[in-house]
């Protein structure tokens, strides 16, 4: 992939996490550790990235925008997950797909695609699979990016 398509899928990304930004919470993802020292925003912006040079790369024909949209949003939680003591933290990776679907439908107008990446980007931890590309690549992106965080330290963008 050229340097000018990679600089152009991290511009649309950008757009669009500041969109999500202006309309929603989405900037809280920013207090938030998601793994080593990667917050939730860095972490979902390197999914994103990661899961469109898939889509790219493997020429898979994607709604592009979802794709996007939806990567940003799968970890939309909204609470430090590490707070074992917590209520409910201990179970984070089983539950936090249906706690970042509500969190994002309280703040914007999804549609099925983007929806459905973000209920099922934890299989096959959660048992039901992915239906459509966008959440199957956001899947498999969300779990190349996570490996490299807690190894490495670093995100994947």
């Amino acid at each position: 992939m050229s340097n000018i398509l990679l600089e152009k899928y991290k511009s649309m990304i950008r757009k669009e996490a500041i969109r999500l930004e202006k309309e929603g919470r989405y900037s809280d993802t920013k207090k938030y550790i998601q793994h080593s020292n990667i917050s939730v925003y860095d972490h979902c912006f390197g999914v994103a990235l990661l899961s469109v040079i898939i889509a790219e790369k493997l020429g898979i024909t994607v709604n592009l925008h979802s794709l996007i949209v939806g990567a940003l949003l799968h970890d939309y939680f909204l609470y430090d997950w590490h707070e074992k003591e917590r209520k409910g933290h201990n179970i984070h990776g089983f539950t936090h797909p249906t706690t970042a679907l509500k969190n994002a439908e309280e703040d914007w107008e999804l549609n099925d695609i983007e929806k459905i990446i973000i209920k099922r980007h934890m299989f096959p931890l959660t048992v039901i699979p992915p239906t459509n590309r966008e959440a199957w690549i956001v899947c498999i992106a969300d779990k190349i990016c996570a490996t490299k965080e807690v190894l490495s330290g670093r995100t994947f963008a």
